[in-house]
């Protein structure tokens, strides 16, 4: 009897010891929230009107590349960045989620054409 005893007792423990073990390793269901994740929902700097101090606060960012950044504007896509070779990708990659560029929202100006109506000036 103290046999059987002892040996569910150990198959218990054992039982338990496996449990507990998968459990610490179970994948936690609940979104992480990442650095990335978190600045979607927060304000997205624009590339096309960001002052040098906004465009320095982001990662990799520092004077010399905020004033790049100014300096080629205006942006038609946030792309343009690497396209135009004024980031690597490394720190286009750091800096990709937190920032868009917009396109303005004024009519391009365009040239009237020239009145067909007389000037008055007799010929």
């Amino acid at each position: 009897m103290n046999r059987r005893v002892a040996f569910f007792g150990c198959m218990v423990c054992a039982l338990l010891a496996l449990a507990s073990a998968t459990m610490g390793q179970t994948p936690n269901k609940a979104p992480l929230k990442t650095h990335a994740a978190s600045t979607t929902k927060a304000k997205l700097l624009d590339l096309n009107s960001a002052t040098k101090e906004e465009l320095t606060a982001l990662p990799g960012i520092g004077d010399t590349y905020s004033q790049k950044i100014i300096d080629g504007r205006p942006y038609k896509m946030k792309t343009d960045l690497v396209r135009k070779k004024l980031l690597p990708q490394a720190t286009y990659d750091k800096i990709a989620g937190m920032v868009i560029a917009k396109q303005s929202t004024a009519a391009p100006t365009t040239k009237e054409p020239a009145s067909k109506e007389p000037s008055g000036k007799l010929l």
